[in-house]
């Protein structure tokens, strides 16, 4: 009706006049129309994230890396040092600390591929047992189990070549992050007036509120991260090294790097050192188990001690959003989306906490629920419970 009447006018009666049906705001807009145009708008906004993949993923890292990089600068210039000389320090500092550990790995898994035939060796052995043991107890012949584990190769084959070529493709990338990181650091203030002279003056206390808690939440969440990453890498190592698995340092760095994506990194983390640990005791289930009980024990420390205190404290997304987040941003973004979904979600819900036609957005992202929630909603059971929970005193983290 909006749209029509800036297209349509409407004669009066009196006059024979053209007289302009005003625009009609969207609050008035039957739900019929007002949910395809979101729904539009969304797969519009999904689709164009999905072709500019490779544009948009590596100005989002260089973003945050810009972010966390800031105060660093701002250090800098403090002492007398030119703005372009202080950022060129900072990322210069940032590519030290990212060879480093680049060149620790590389030289940890030239020393691993010595194990590989071994592994090899014993892992062809342990899928024979199987098969004999399938064989056995489920009537299940040793050449249709080959058929079927062919037929899986084949089908997974494509994807582990395709992570690969986006990996090796994606190498090419960090040629221009540092390039990107300069830049954004460099025209910040042109940037940050572009979002001020977007919007009218009196939204300028929401904008300035809004990218002072998007700057200040970002800067936490990675430097919260990185915090998490090396206690857990820690933990992972002394536990391996206690247990006796080879390669434990290792196996514990790699472990602390999958547990940067949410939920999903730690799961194959603990699948890694299990193997190691199969192939070198084979036939002594012992110490896997030990394996598989202390990460789990590492995992439980880090979801309850270290993300509370360190890391969802600074972006209080709920796990269940999270994880539909994370999906969502490995399906458009792969292993890259899965890692920044979380910070761009934290970004939406400080944005939406701040507008009100989107605040209800803003709530089904967080942790907090309402205090006397309505009864024909939720129950009388679950107020109860959330009321209760409303009343206790908060623990300190």
């Amino acid at each position: 009706m909006g749209i029509l009447s800036l297209l349509f006018s409407k004669k009066s009666k009196q006059d024979n006049s053209m007289a302009a049906v005003p625009l009609q705001p969207t609050d008035s807009w039957p739900f019929f129309i007002k949910a395809p145009l979101i729904l539009l708008g969304l797969s519009l906004l999904v689709f164009i994230m999905i072709v500019l993949r490779d544009v948009l993923v590596p100005v989002c890292f260089a973003s945050l890396i810009a972010i966390l990089l800031n105060p660093v600068v701002n250090r800098l210039m403090k002492w007398r040092i030119p703005k372009a000389v202080s950022i060129l320090l900072a990322v210069l500092l940032a590519a030290v600390l990212f060879a480093g550990v680049m060149f620790f790995i590389i030289s940890q898994l030239s020393q691993f591929s010595e194990f590989l035939p071994q592994l090899k060796q014993t892992g062809t052995q342990m899928l024979e047992k199987l098969q004999a043991w399938v064989d056995t107890t489920f009537n299940y012949p040793k050449a249709k189990q080959a058929a079927a584990l062919q037929k899986a190769q084949g089908d997974v084959q494509p994807m582990l070549t395709g992570m690969v070529v986006s990996v090796f493709g994606g190498l090419g990338v960090f040629v221009l992050l540092p390039i990107y990181i300069f830049l954004i650091l460099y025209y910040k203030p042109l940037f940050l007036n572009f979002f001020y002279e977007v919007f009218e003056d009196k939204y300028g206390g929401k904008v300035a509120e809004i990218l002072g808690e998007t700057k200040m939440a970002i800067q936490k969440y990675v430097s919260g991260l990185l915090i998490e990453t090396v206690v857990v890498a820690v933990l992972n190592t002394s536990a391996l090294l206690i247990i006796g698995v080879r390669y434990a340092l290792l196996l514990g760095v790699i472990g602390a790097l999958l547990n940067l994506i949410p939920y999903i990194g730690g799961l194959v983390a603990i699948s890694l050192p299990v193997i190691i640990s199969l192939v070198d005791n084979p036939g002594d289930l012992t110490i896997p188990l030990l394996v598989a009980g202390s990460y789990l024990l590492i995992q439980f420390i880090d979801n309850n001690l270290l993300v509370p205190r360190i890391v969802s404290s600074k972006v209080d997304v709920n796990a269940f959003m999270s994880i539909i987040v994370i999906l969502m941003g490995g399906a458009m973004w792969g292993v890259s989306g899965m890692f920044l979904s979380i910070p761009l979600i934290a970004i939406c819900k400080i944005i939406f906490d701040r507008i009100d036609g989107l605040k209800p957005w803003g709530k089904i992202l967080g942790v907090k629920m309402e205090a006397y929630p309505p009864v024909n909603v939720v129950s009388e059971i679950d107020a109860e419970a959330v009321n209760k929970t409303e009343k206790e005193p908060a623990v300190s983290q």
